[in-house]
């Protein structure tokens, strides 16, 4: 069943029960009103009889006065009135039937003629129709004389109880209608909505996340619109960043395979006749081995993070030496290129604890790409100091900058601010990870033409 015929039905099924519950309690209240009406009239008819021929009438015989007090008692009530002897036998009665009858019968008469007034509703065989019967005492002298009985027919009071309780259903069935035709509007705005994200939902299952949900309404569906949006173009963002990597990676592999099958082609061919020095032709071959082991071991820590397998492996490590190890390691290919690279330690620093080979990893990726987009003339400062209880280490230089909208992008994977550089574009996101769990943070800050800095935040807790 779909959600459209559930919301329906739901709607439906609570008006129904809410309407069938509402009408049956104003249908027995309206009953309750009307019968309990003609009862209160019977019996205060019976009471003012009672006390009428108690007040004046209690020395007289009351089969010799029966006549007058019928008269009497029915002057004011156009129902039927009878006159009762203490031993039940009906002495007078408005419509002159029954006379001499017994009328012990009725549960009321017993009653009265013990002293009780009562009431009886039921089928009268004479009136062949529902009636309303209320006996009550007649007492003289402190006994009780006989009875005398009101009675009325109920049809019109049933008749009137049912017009009533059609009206009551008519207006209920006419309320049920309204709220099933509100309700297939109002559902039909609901399932249009889930009925578009669905189809959204499905295409992008497909792999087709050009598509986008549509928000009709600013409510859950429309927050929910927009987180699959959102997710739709965080995913085709990322689908592009993975394409570039692969493309990139797939060049970063080829270049120097291609450069180690060239070189032992010609080592090959060459080398009886002497053209080609062996160890300028092995040079080349390690140089380019170390290029593609250097990109496979970042493929592998990326592929570390991805499942959680990256563990650190924590040492007592002195910062300011091992700060100035990095600075000697690439001040000669800095010196190639011109650019002058310089460390300033210029305070103790304490030893912390953290994993040398990450950390050193991190240092070589971002001094790397700095003396990628640094020129010649320009320079390279490594710096480290001590502020609240955090270890600062700053690299900074002088070169090309990052674009406004390439700077929150680059810790991204596989994003490249510079697609004809060289790498992997995991560098950045690599160093990220690695620098998050040493509890710290990594900062970077740049500006178009003027250069790069990228800082790393480090707990400076002594190492134990």
């Amino acid at each position: 069943m779909g959600i459209r015929k559930r919301l329906v039905g739901s709607y439906l099924l609570v008006i129904l029960t809410t309407v069938i519950t509402l009408e049956a309690i104003l249908i027995a209240a309206v009953n309750y009103y009307y019968y309990h009406n003609i009862e209160r009239t019977l019996v205060t008819q019976a009471e003012l009889s009672a006390s009428f021929y108690e007040q004046y009438f209690a020395e007289e015989d009351l089969e010799q006065q029966a006549e007058r007090l019928l008269g009497g008692f029915s002057h004011h009530f156009a129902g039927q009135v009878q006159i009762i002897g203490s031993s039940g036998q009906l002495i007078q009665d408005t419509s002159g039937f029954r006379l001499g009858q017994n009328m012990t019968g009725f549960p009321d008469v017993r009653s009265a003629i013990a002293g009780f007034a009562d009431t009886w509703r039921g089928q009268d065989l004479a009136w062949q129709e529902e009636v309303l019967a209320v006996s009550y005492p007649l007492v003289a002298k402190g006994q009780t004389a006989g009875a005398v009985r009101f009675i009325t027919s109920l049809k019109q009071t049933k008749e009137a109880v049912r017009q009533i309780a059609l009206i009551f259903i008519a207006v209920g069935l006419l309320v049920i209608a309204l709220v099933a035709a509100v309700g297939i509007v109002l559902s039909g705005t609901i399932t249009k909505s889930i009925t578009g994200l669905k189809r959204a939902a499905e295409k992008m299952a497909d792999g087709d996340f050009s598509v986008r949900a549509e928000k009709p309404y600013k409510d859950e569906l429309g927050a929910l619109a927009d987180t699959l949006n959102t997710m739709a173009g965080t995913i085709q963002r990322q689908e592009q960043l993975k394409n570039d990597f692969i493309s990139s990676v797939s060049h970063e592999l080829r270049t120097p395979l291609t450069s180690i099958k060239g070189w032992v082609v010609t080592l090959r061919a060459n080398l009886w006749k002497g053209k080609v020095t062996l160890e300028e032709g092995l040079d080349i071959i390690e140089s380019e081995t170390d290029r593609l082991t250097e990109l496979v071991d970042e493929l592998l820590d990326f592929s570390k993070f991805g499942d959680g397998r990256m563990e650190l492996s924590r040492s007592s490590l002195h910062l300011g030496e091992f700060l100035t190890n990095i600075g000697q390691q690439l001040r000669p290919r800095a010196a190639r290129q011109g650019i002058e690279l310089e460390v300033k330690v210029t305070e103790p620093l304490p030893v912390i604890s953290a994993d040398p080979n990450r950390l050193k990893q991190v240092m070589i990726n971002l001094l790397d790409n700095a003396l990628k987009f640094t020129g010649s003339g320009g320079s390279i400062v490594i710096s480290a100091s001590l502020a609240e209880g955090q270890v600062i280490i700053a690299v900074e230089d002088t070169g090309s900058g990052i674009p406004e909208q390439d700077l929150r992008k680059l810790p991204q994977k596989f994003y490249k601010g510079n697609h004809k550089m060289s790498g992997s574009g995991l560098g950045l996101s690599i160093s990220e990870q690695i620098i998050q769990l040493h509890q710290g943070q990594l900062q970077i800050d740049s500006e178009l033409g003027k250069g790069t800095k990228v800082t790393v935040y480090l707990p400076s807790g002594d190492a134990k």
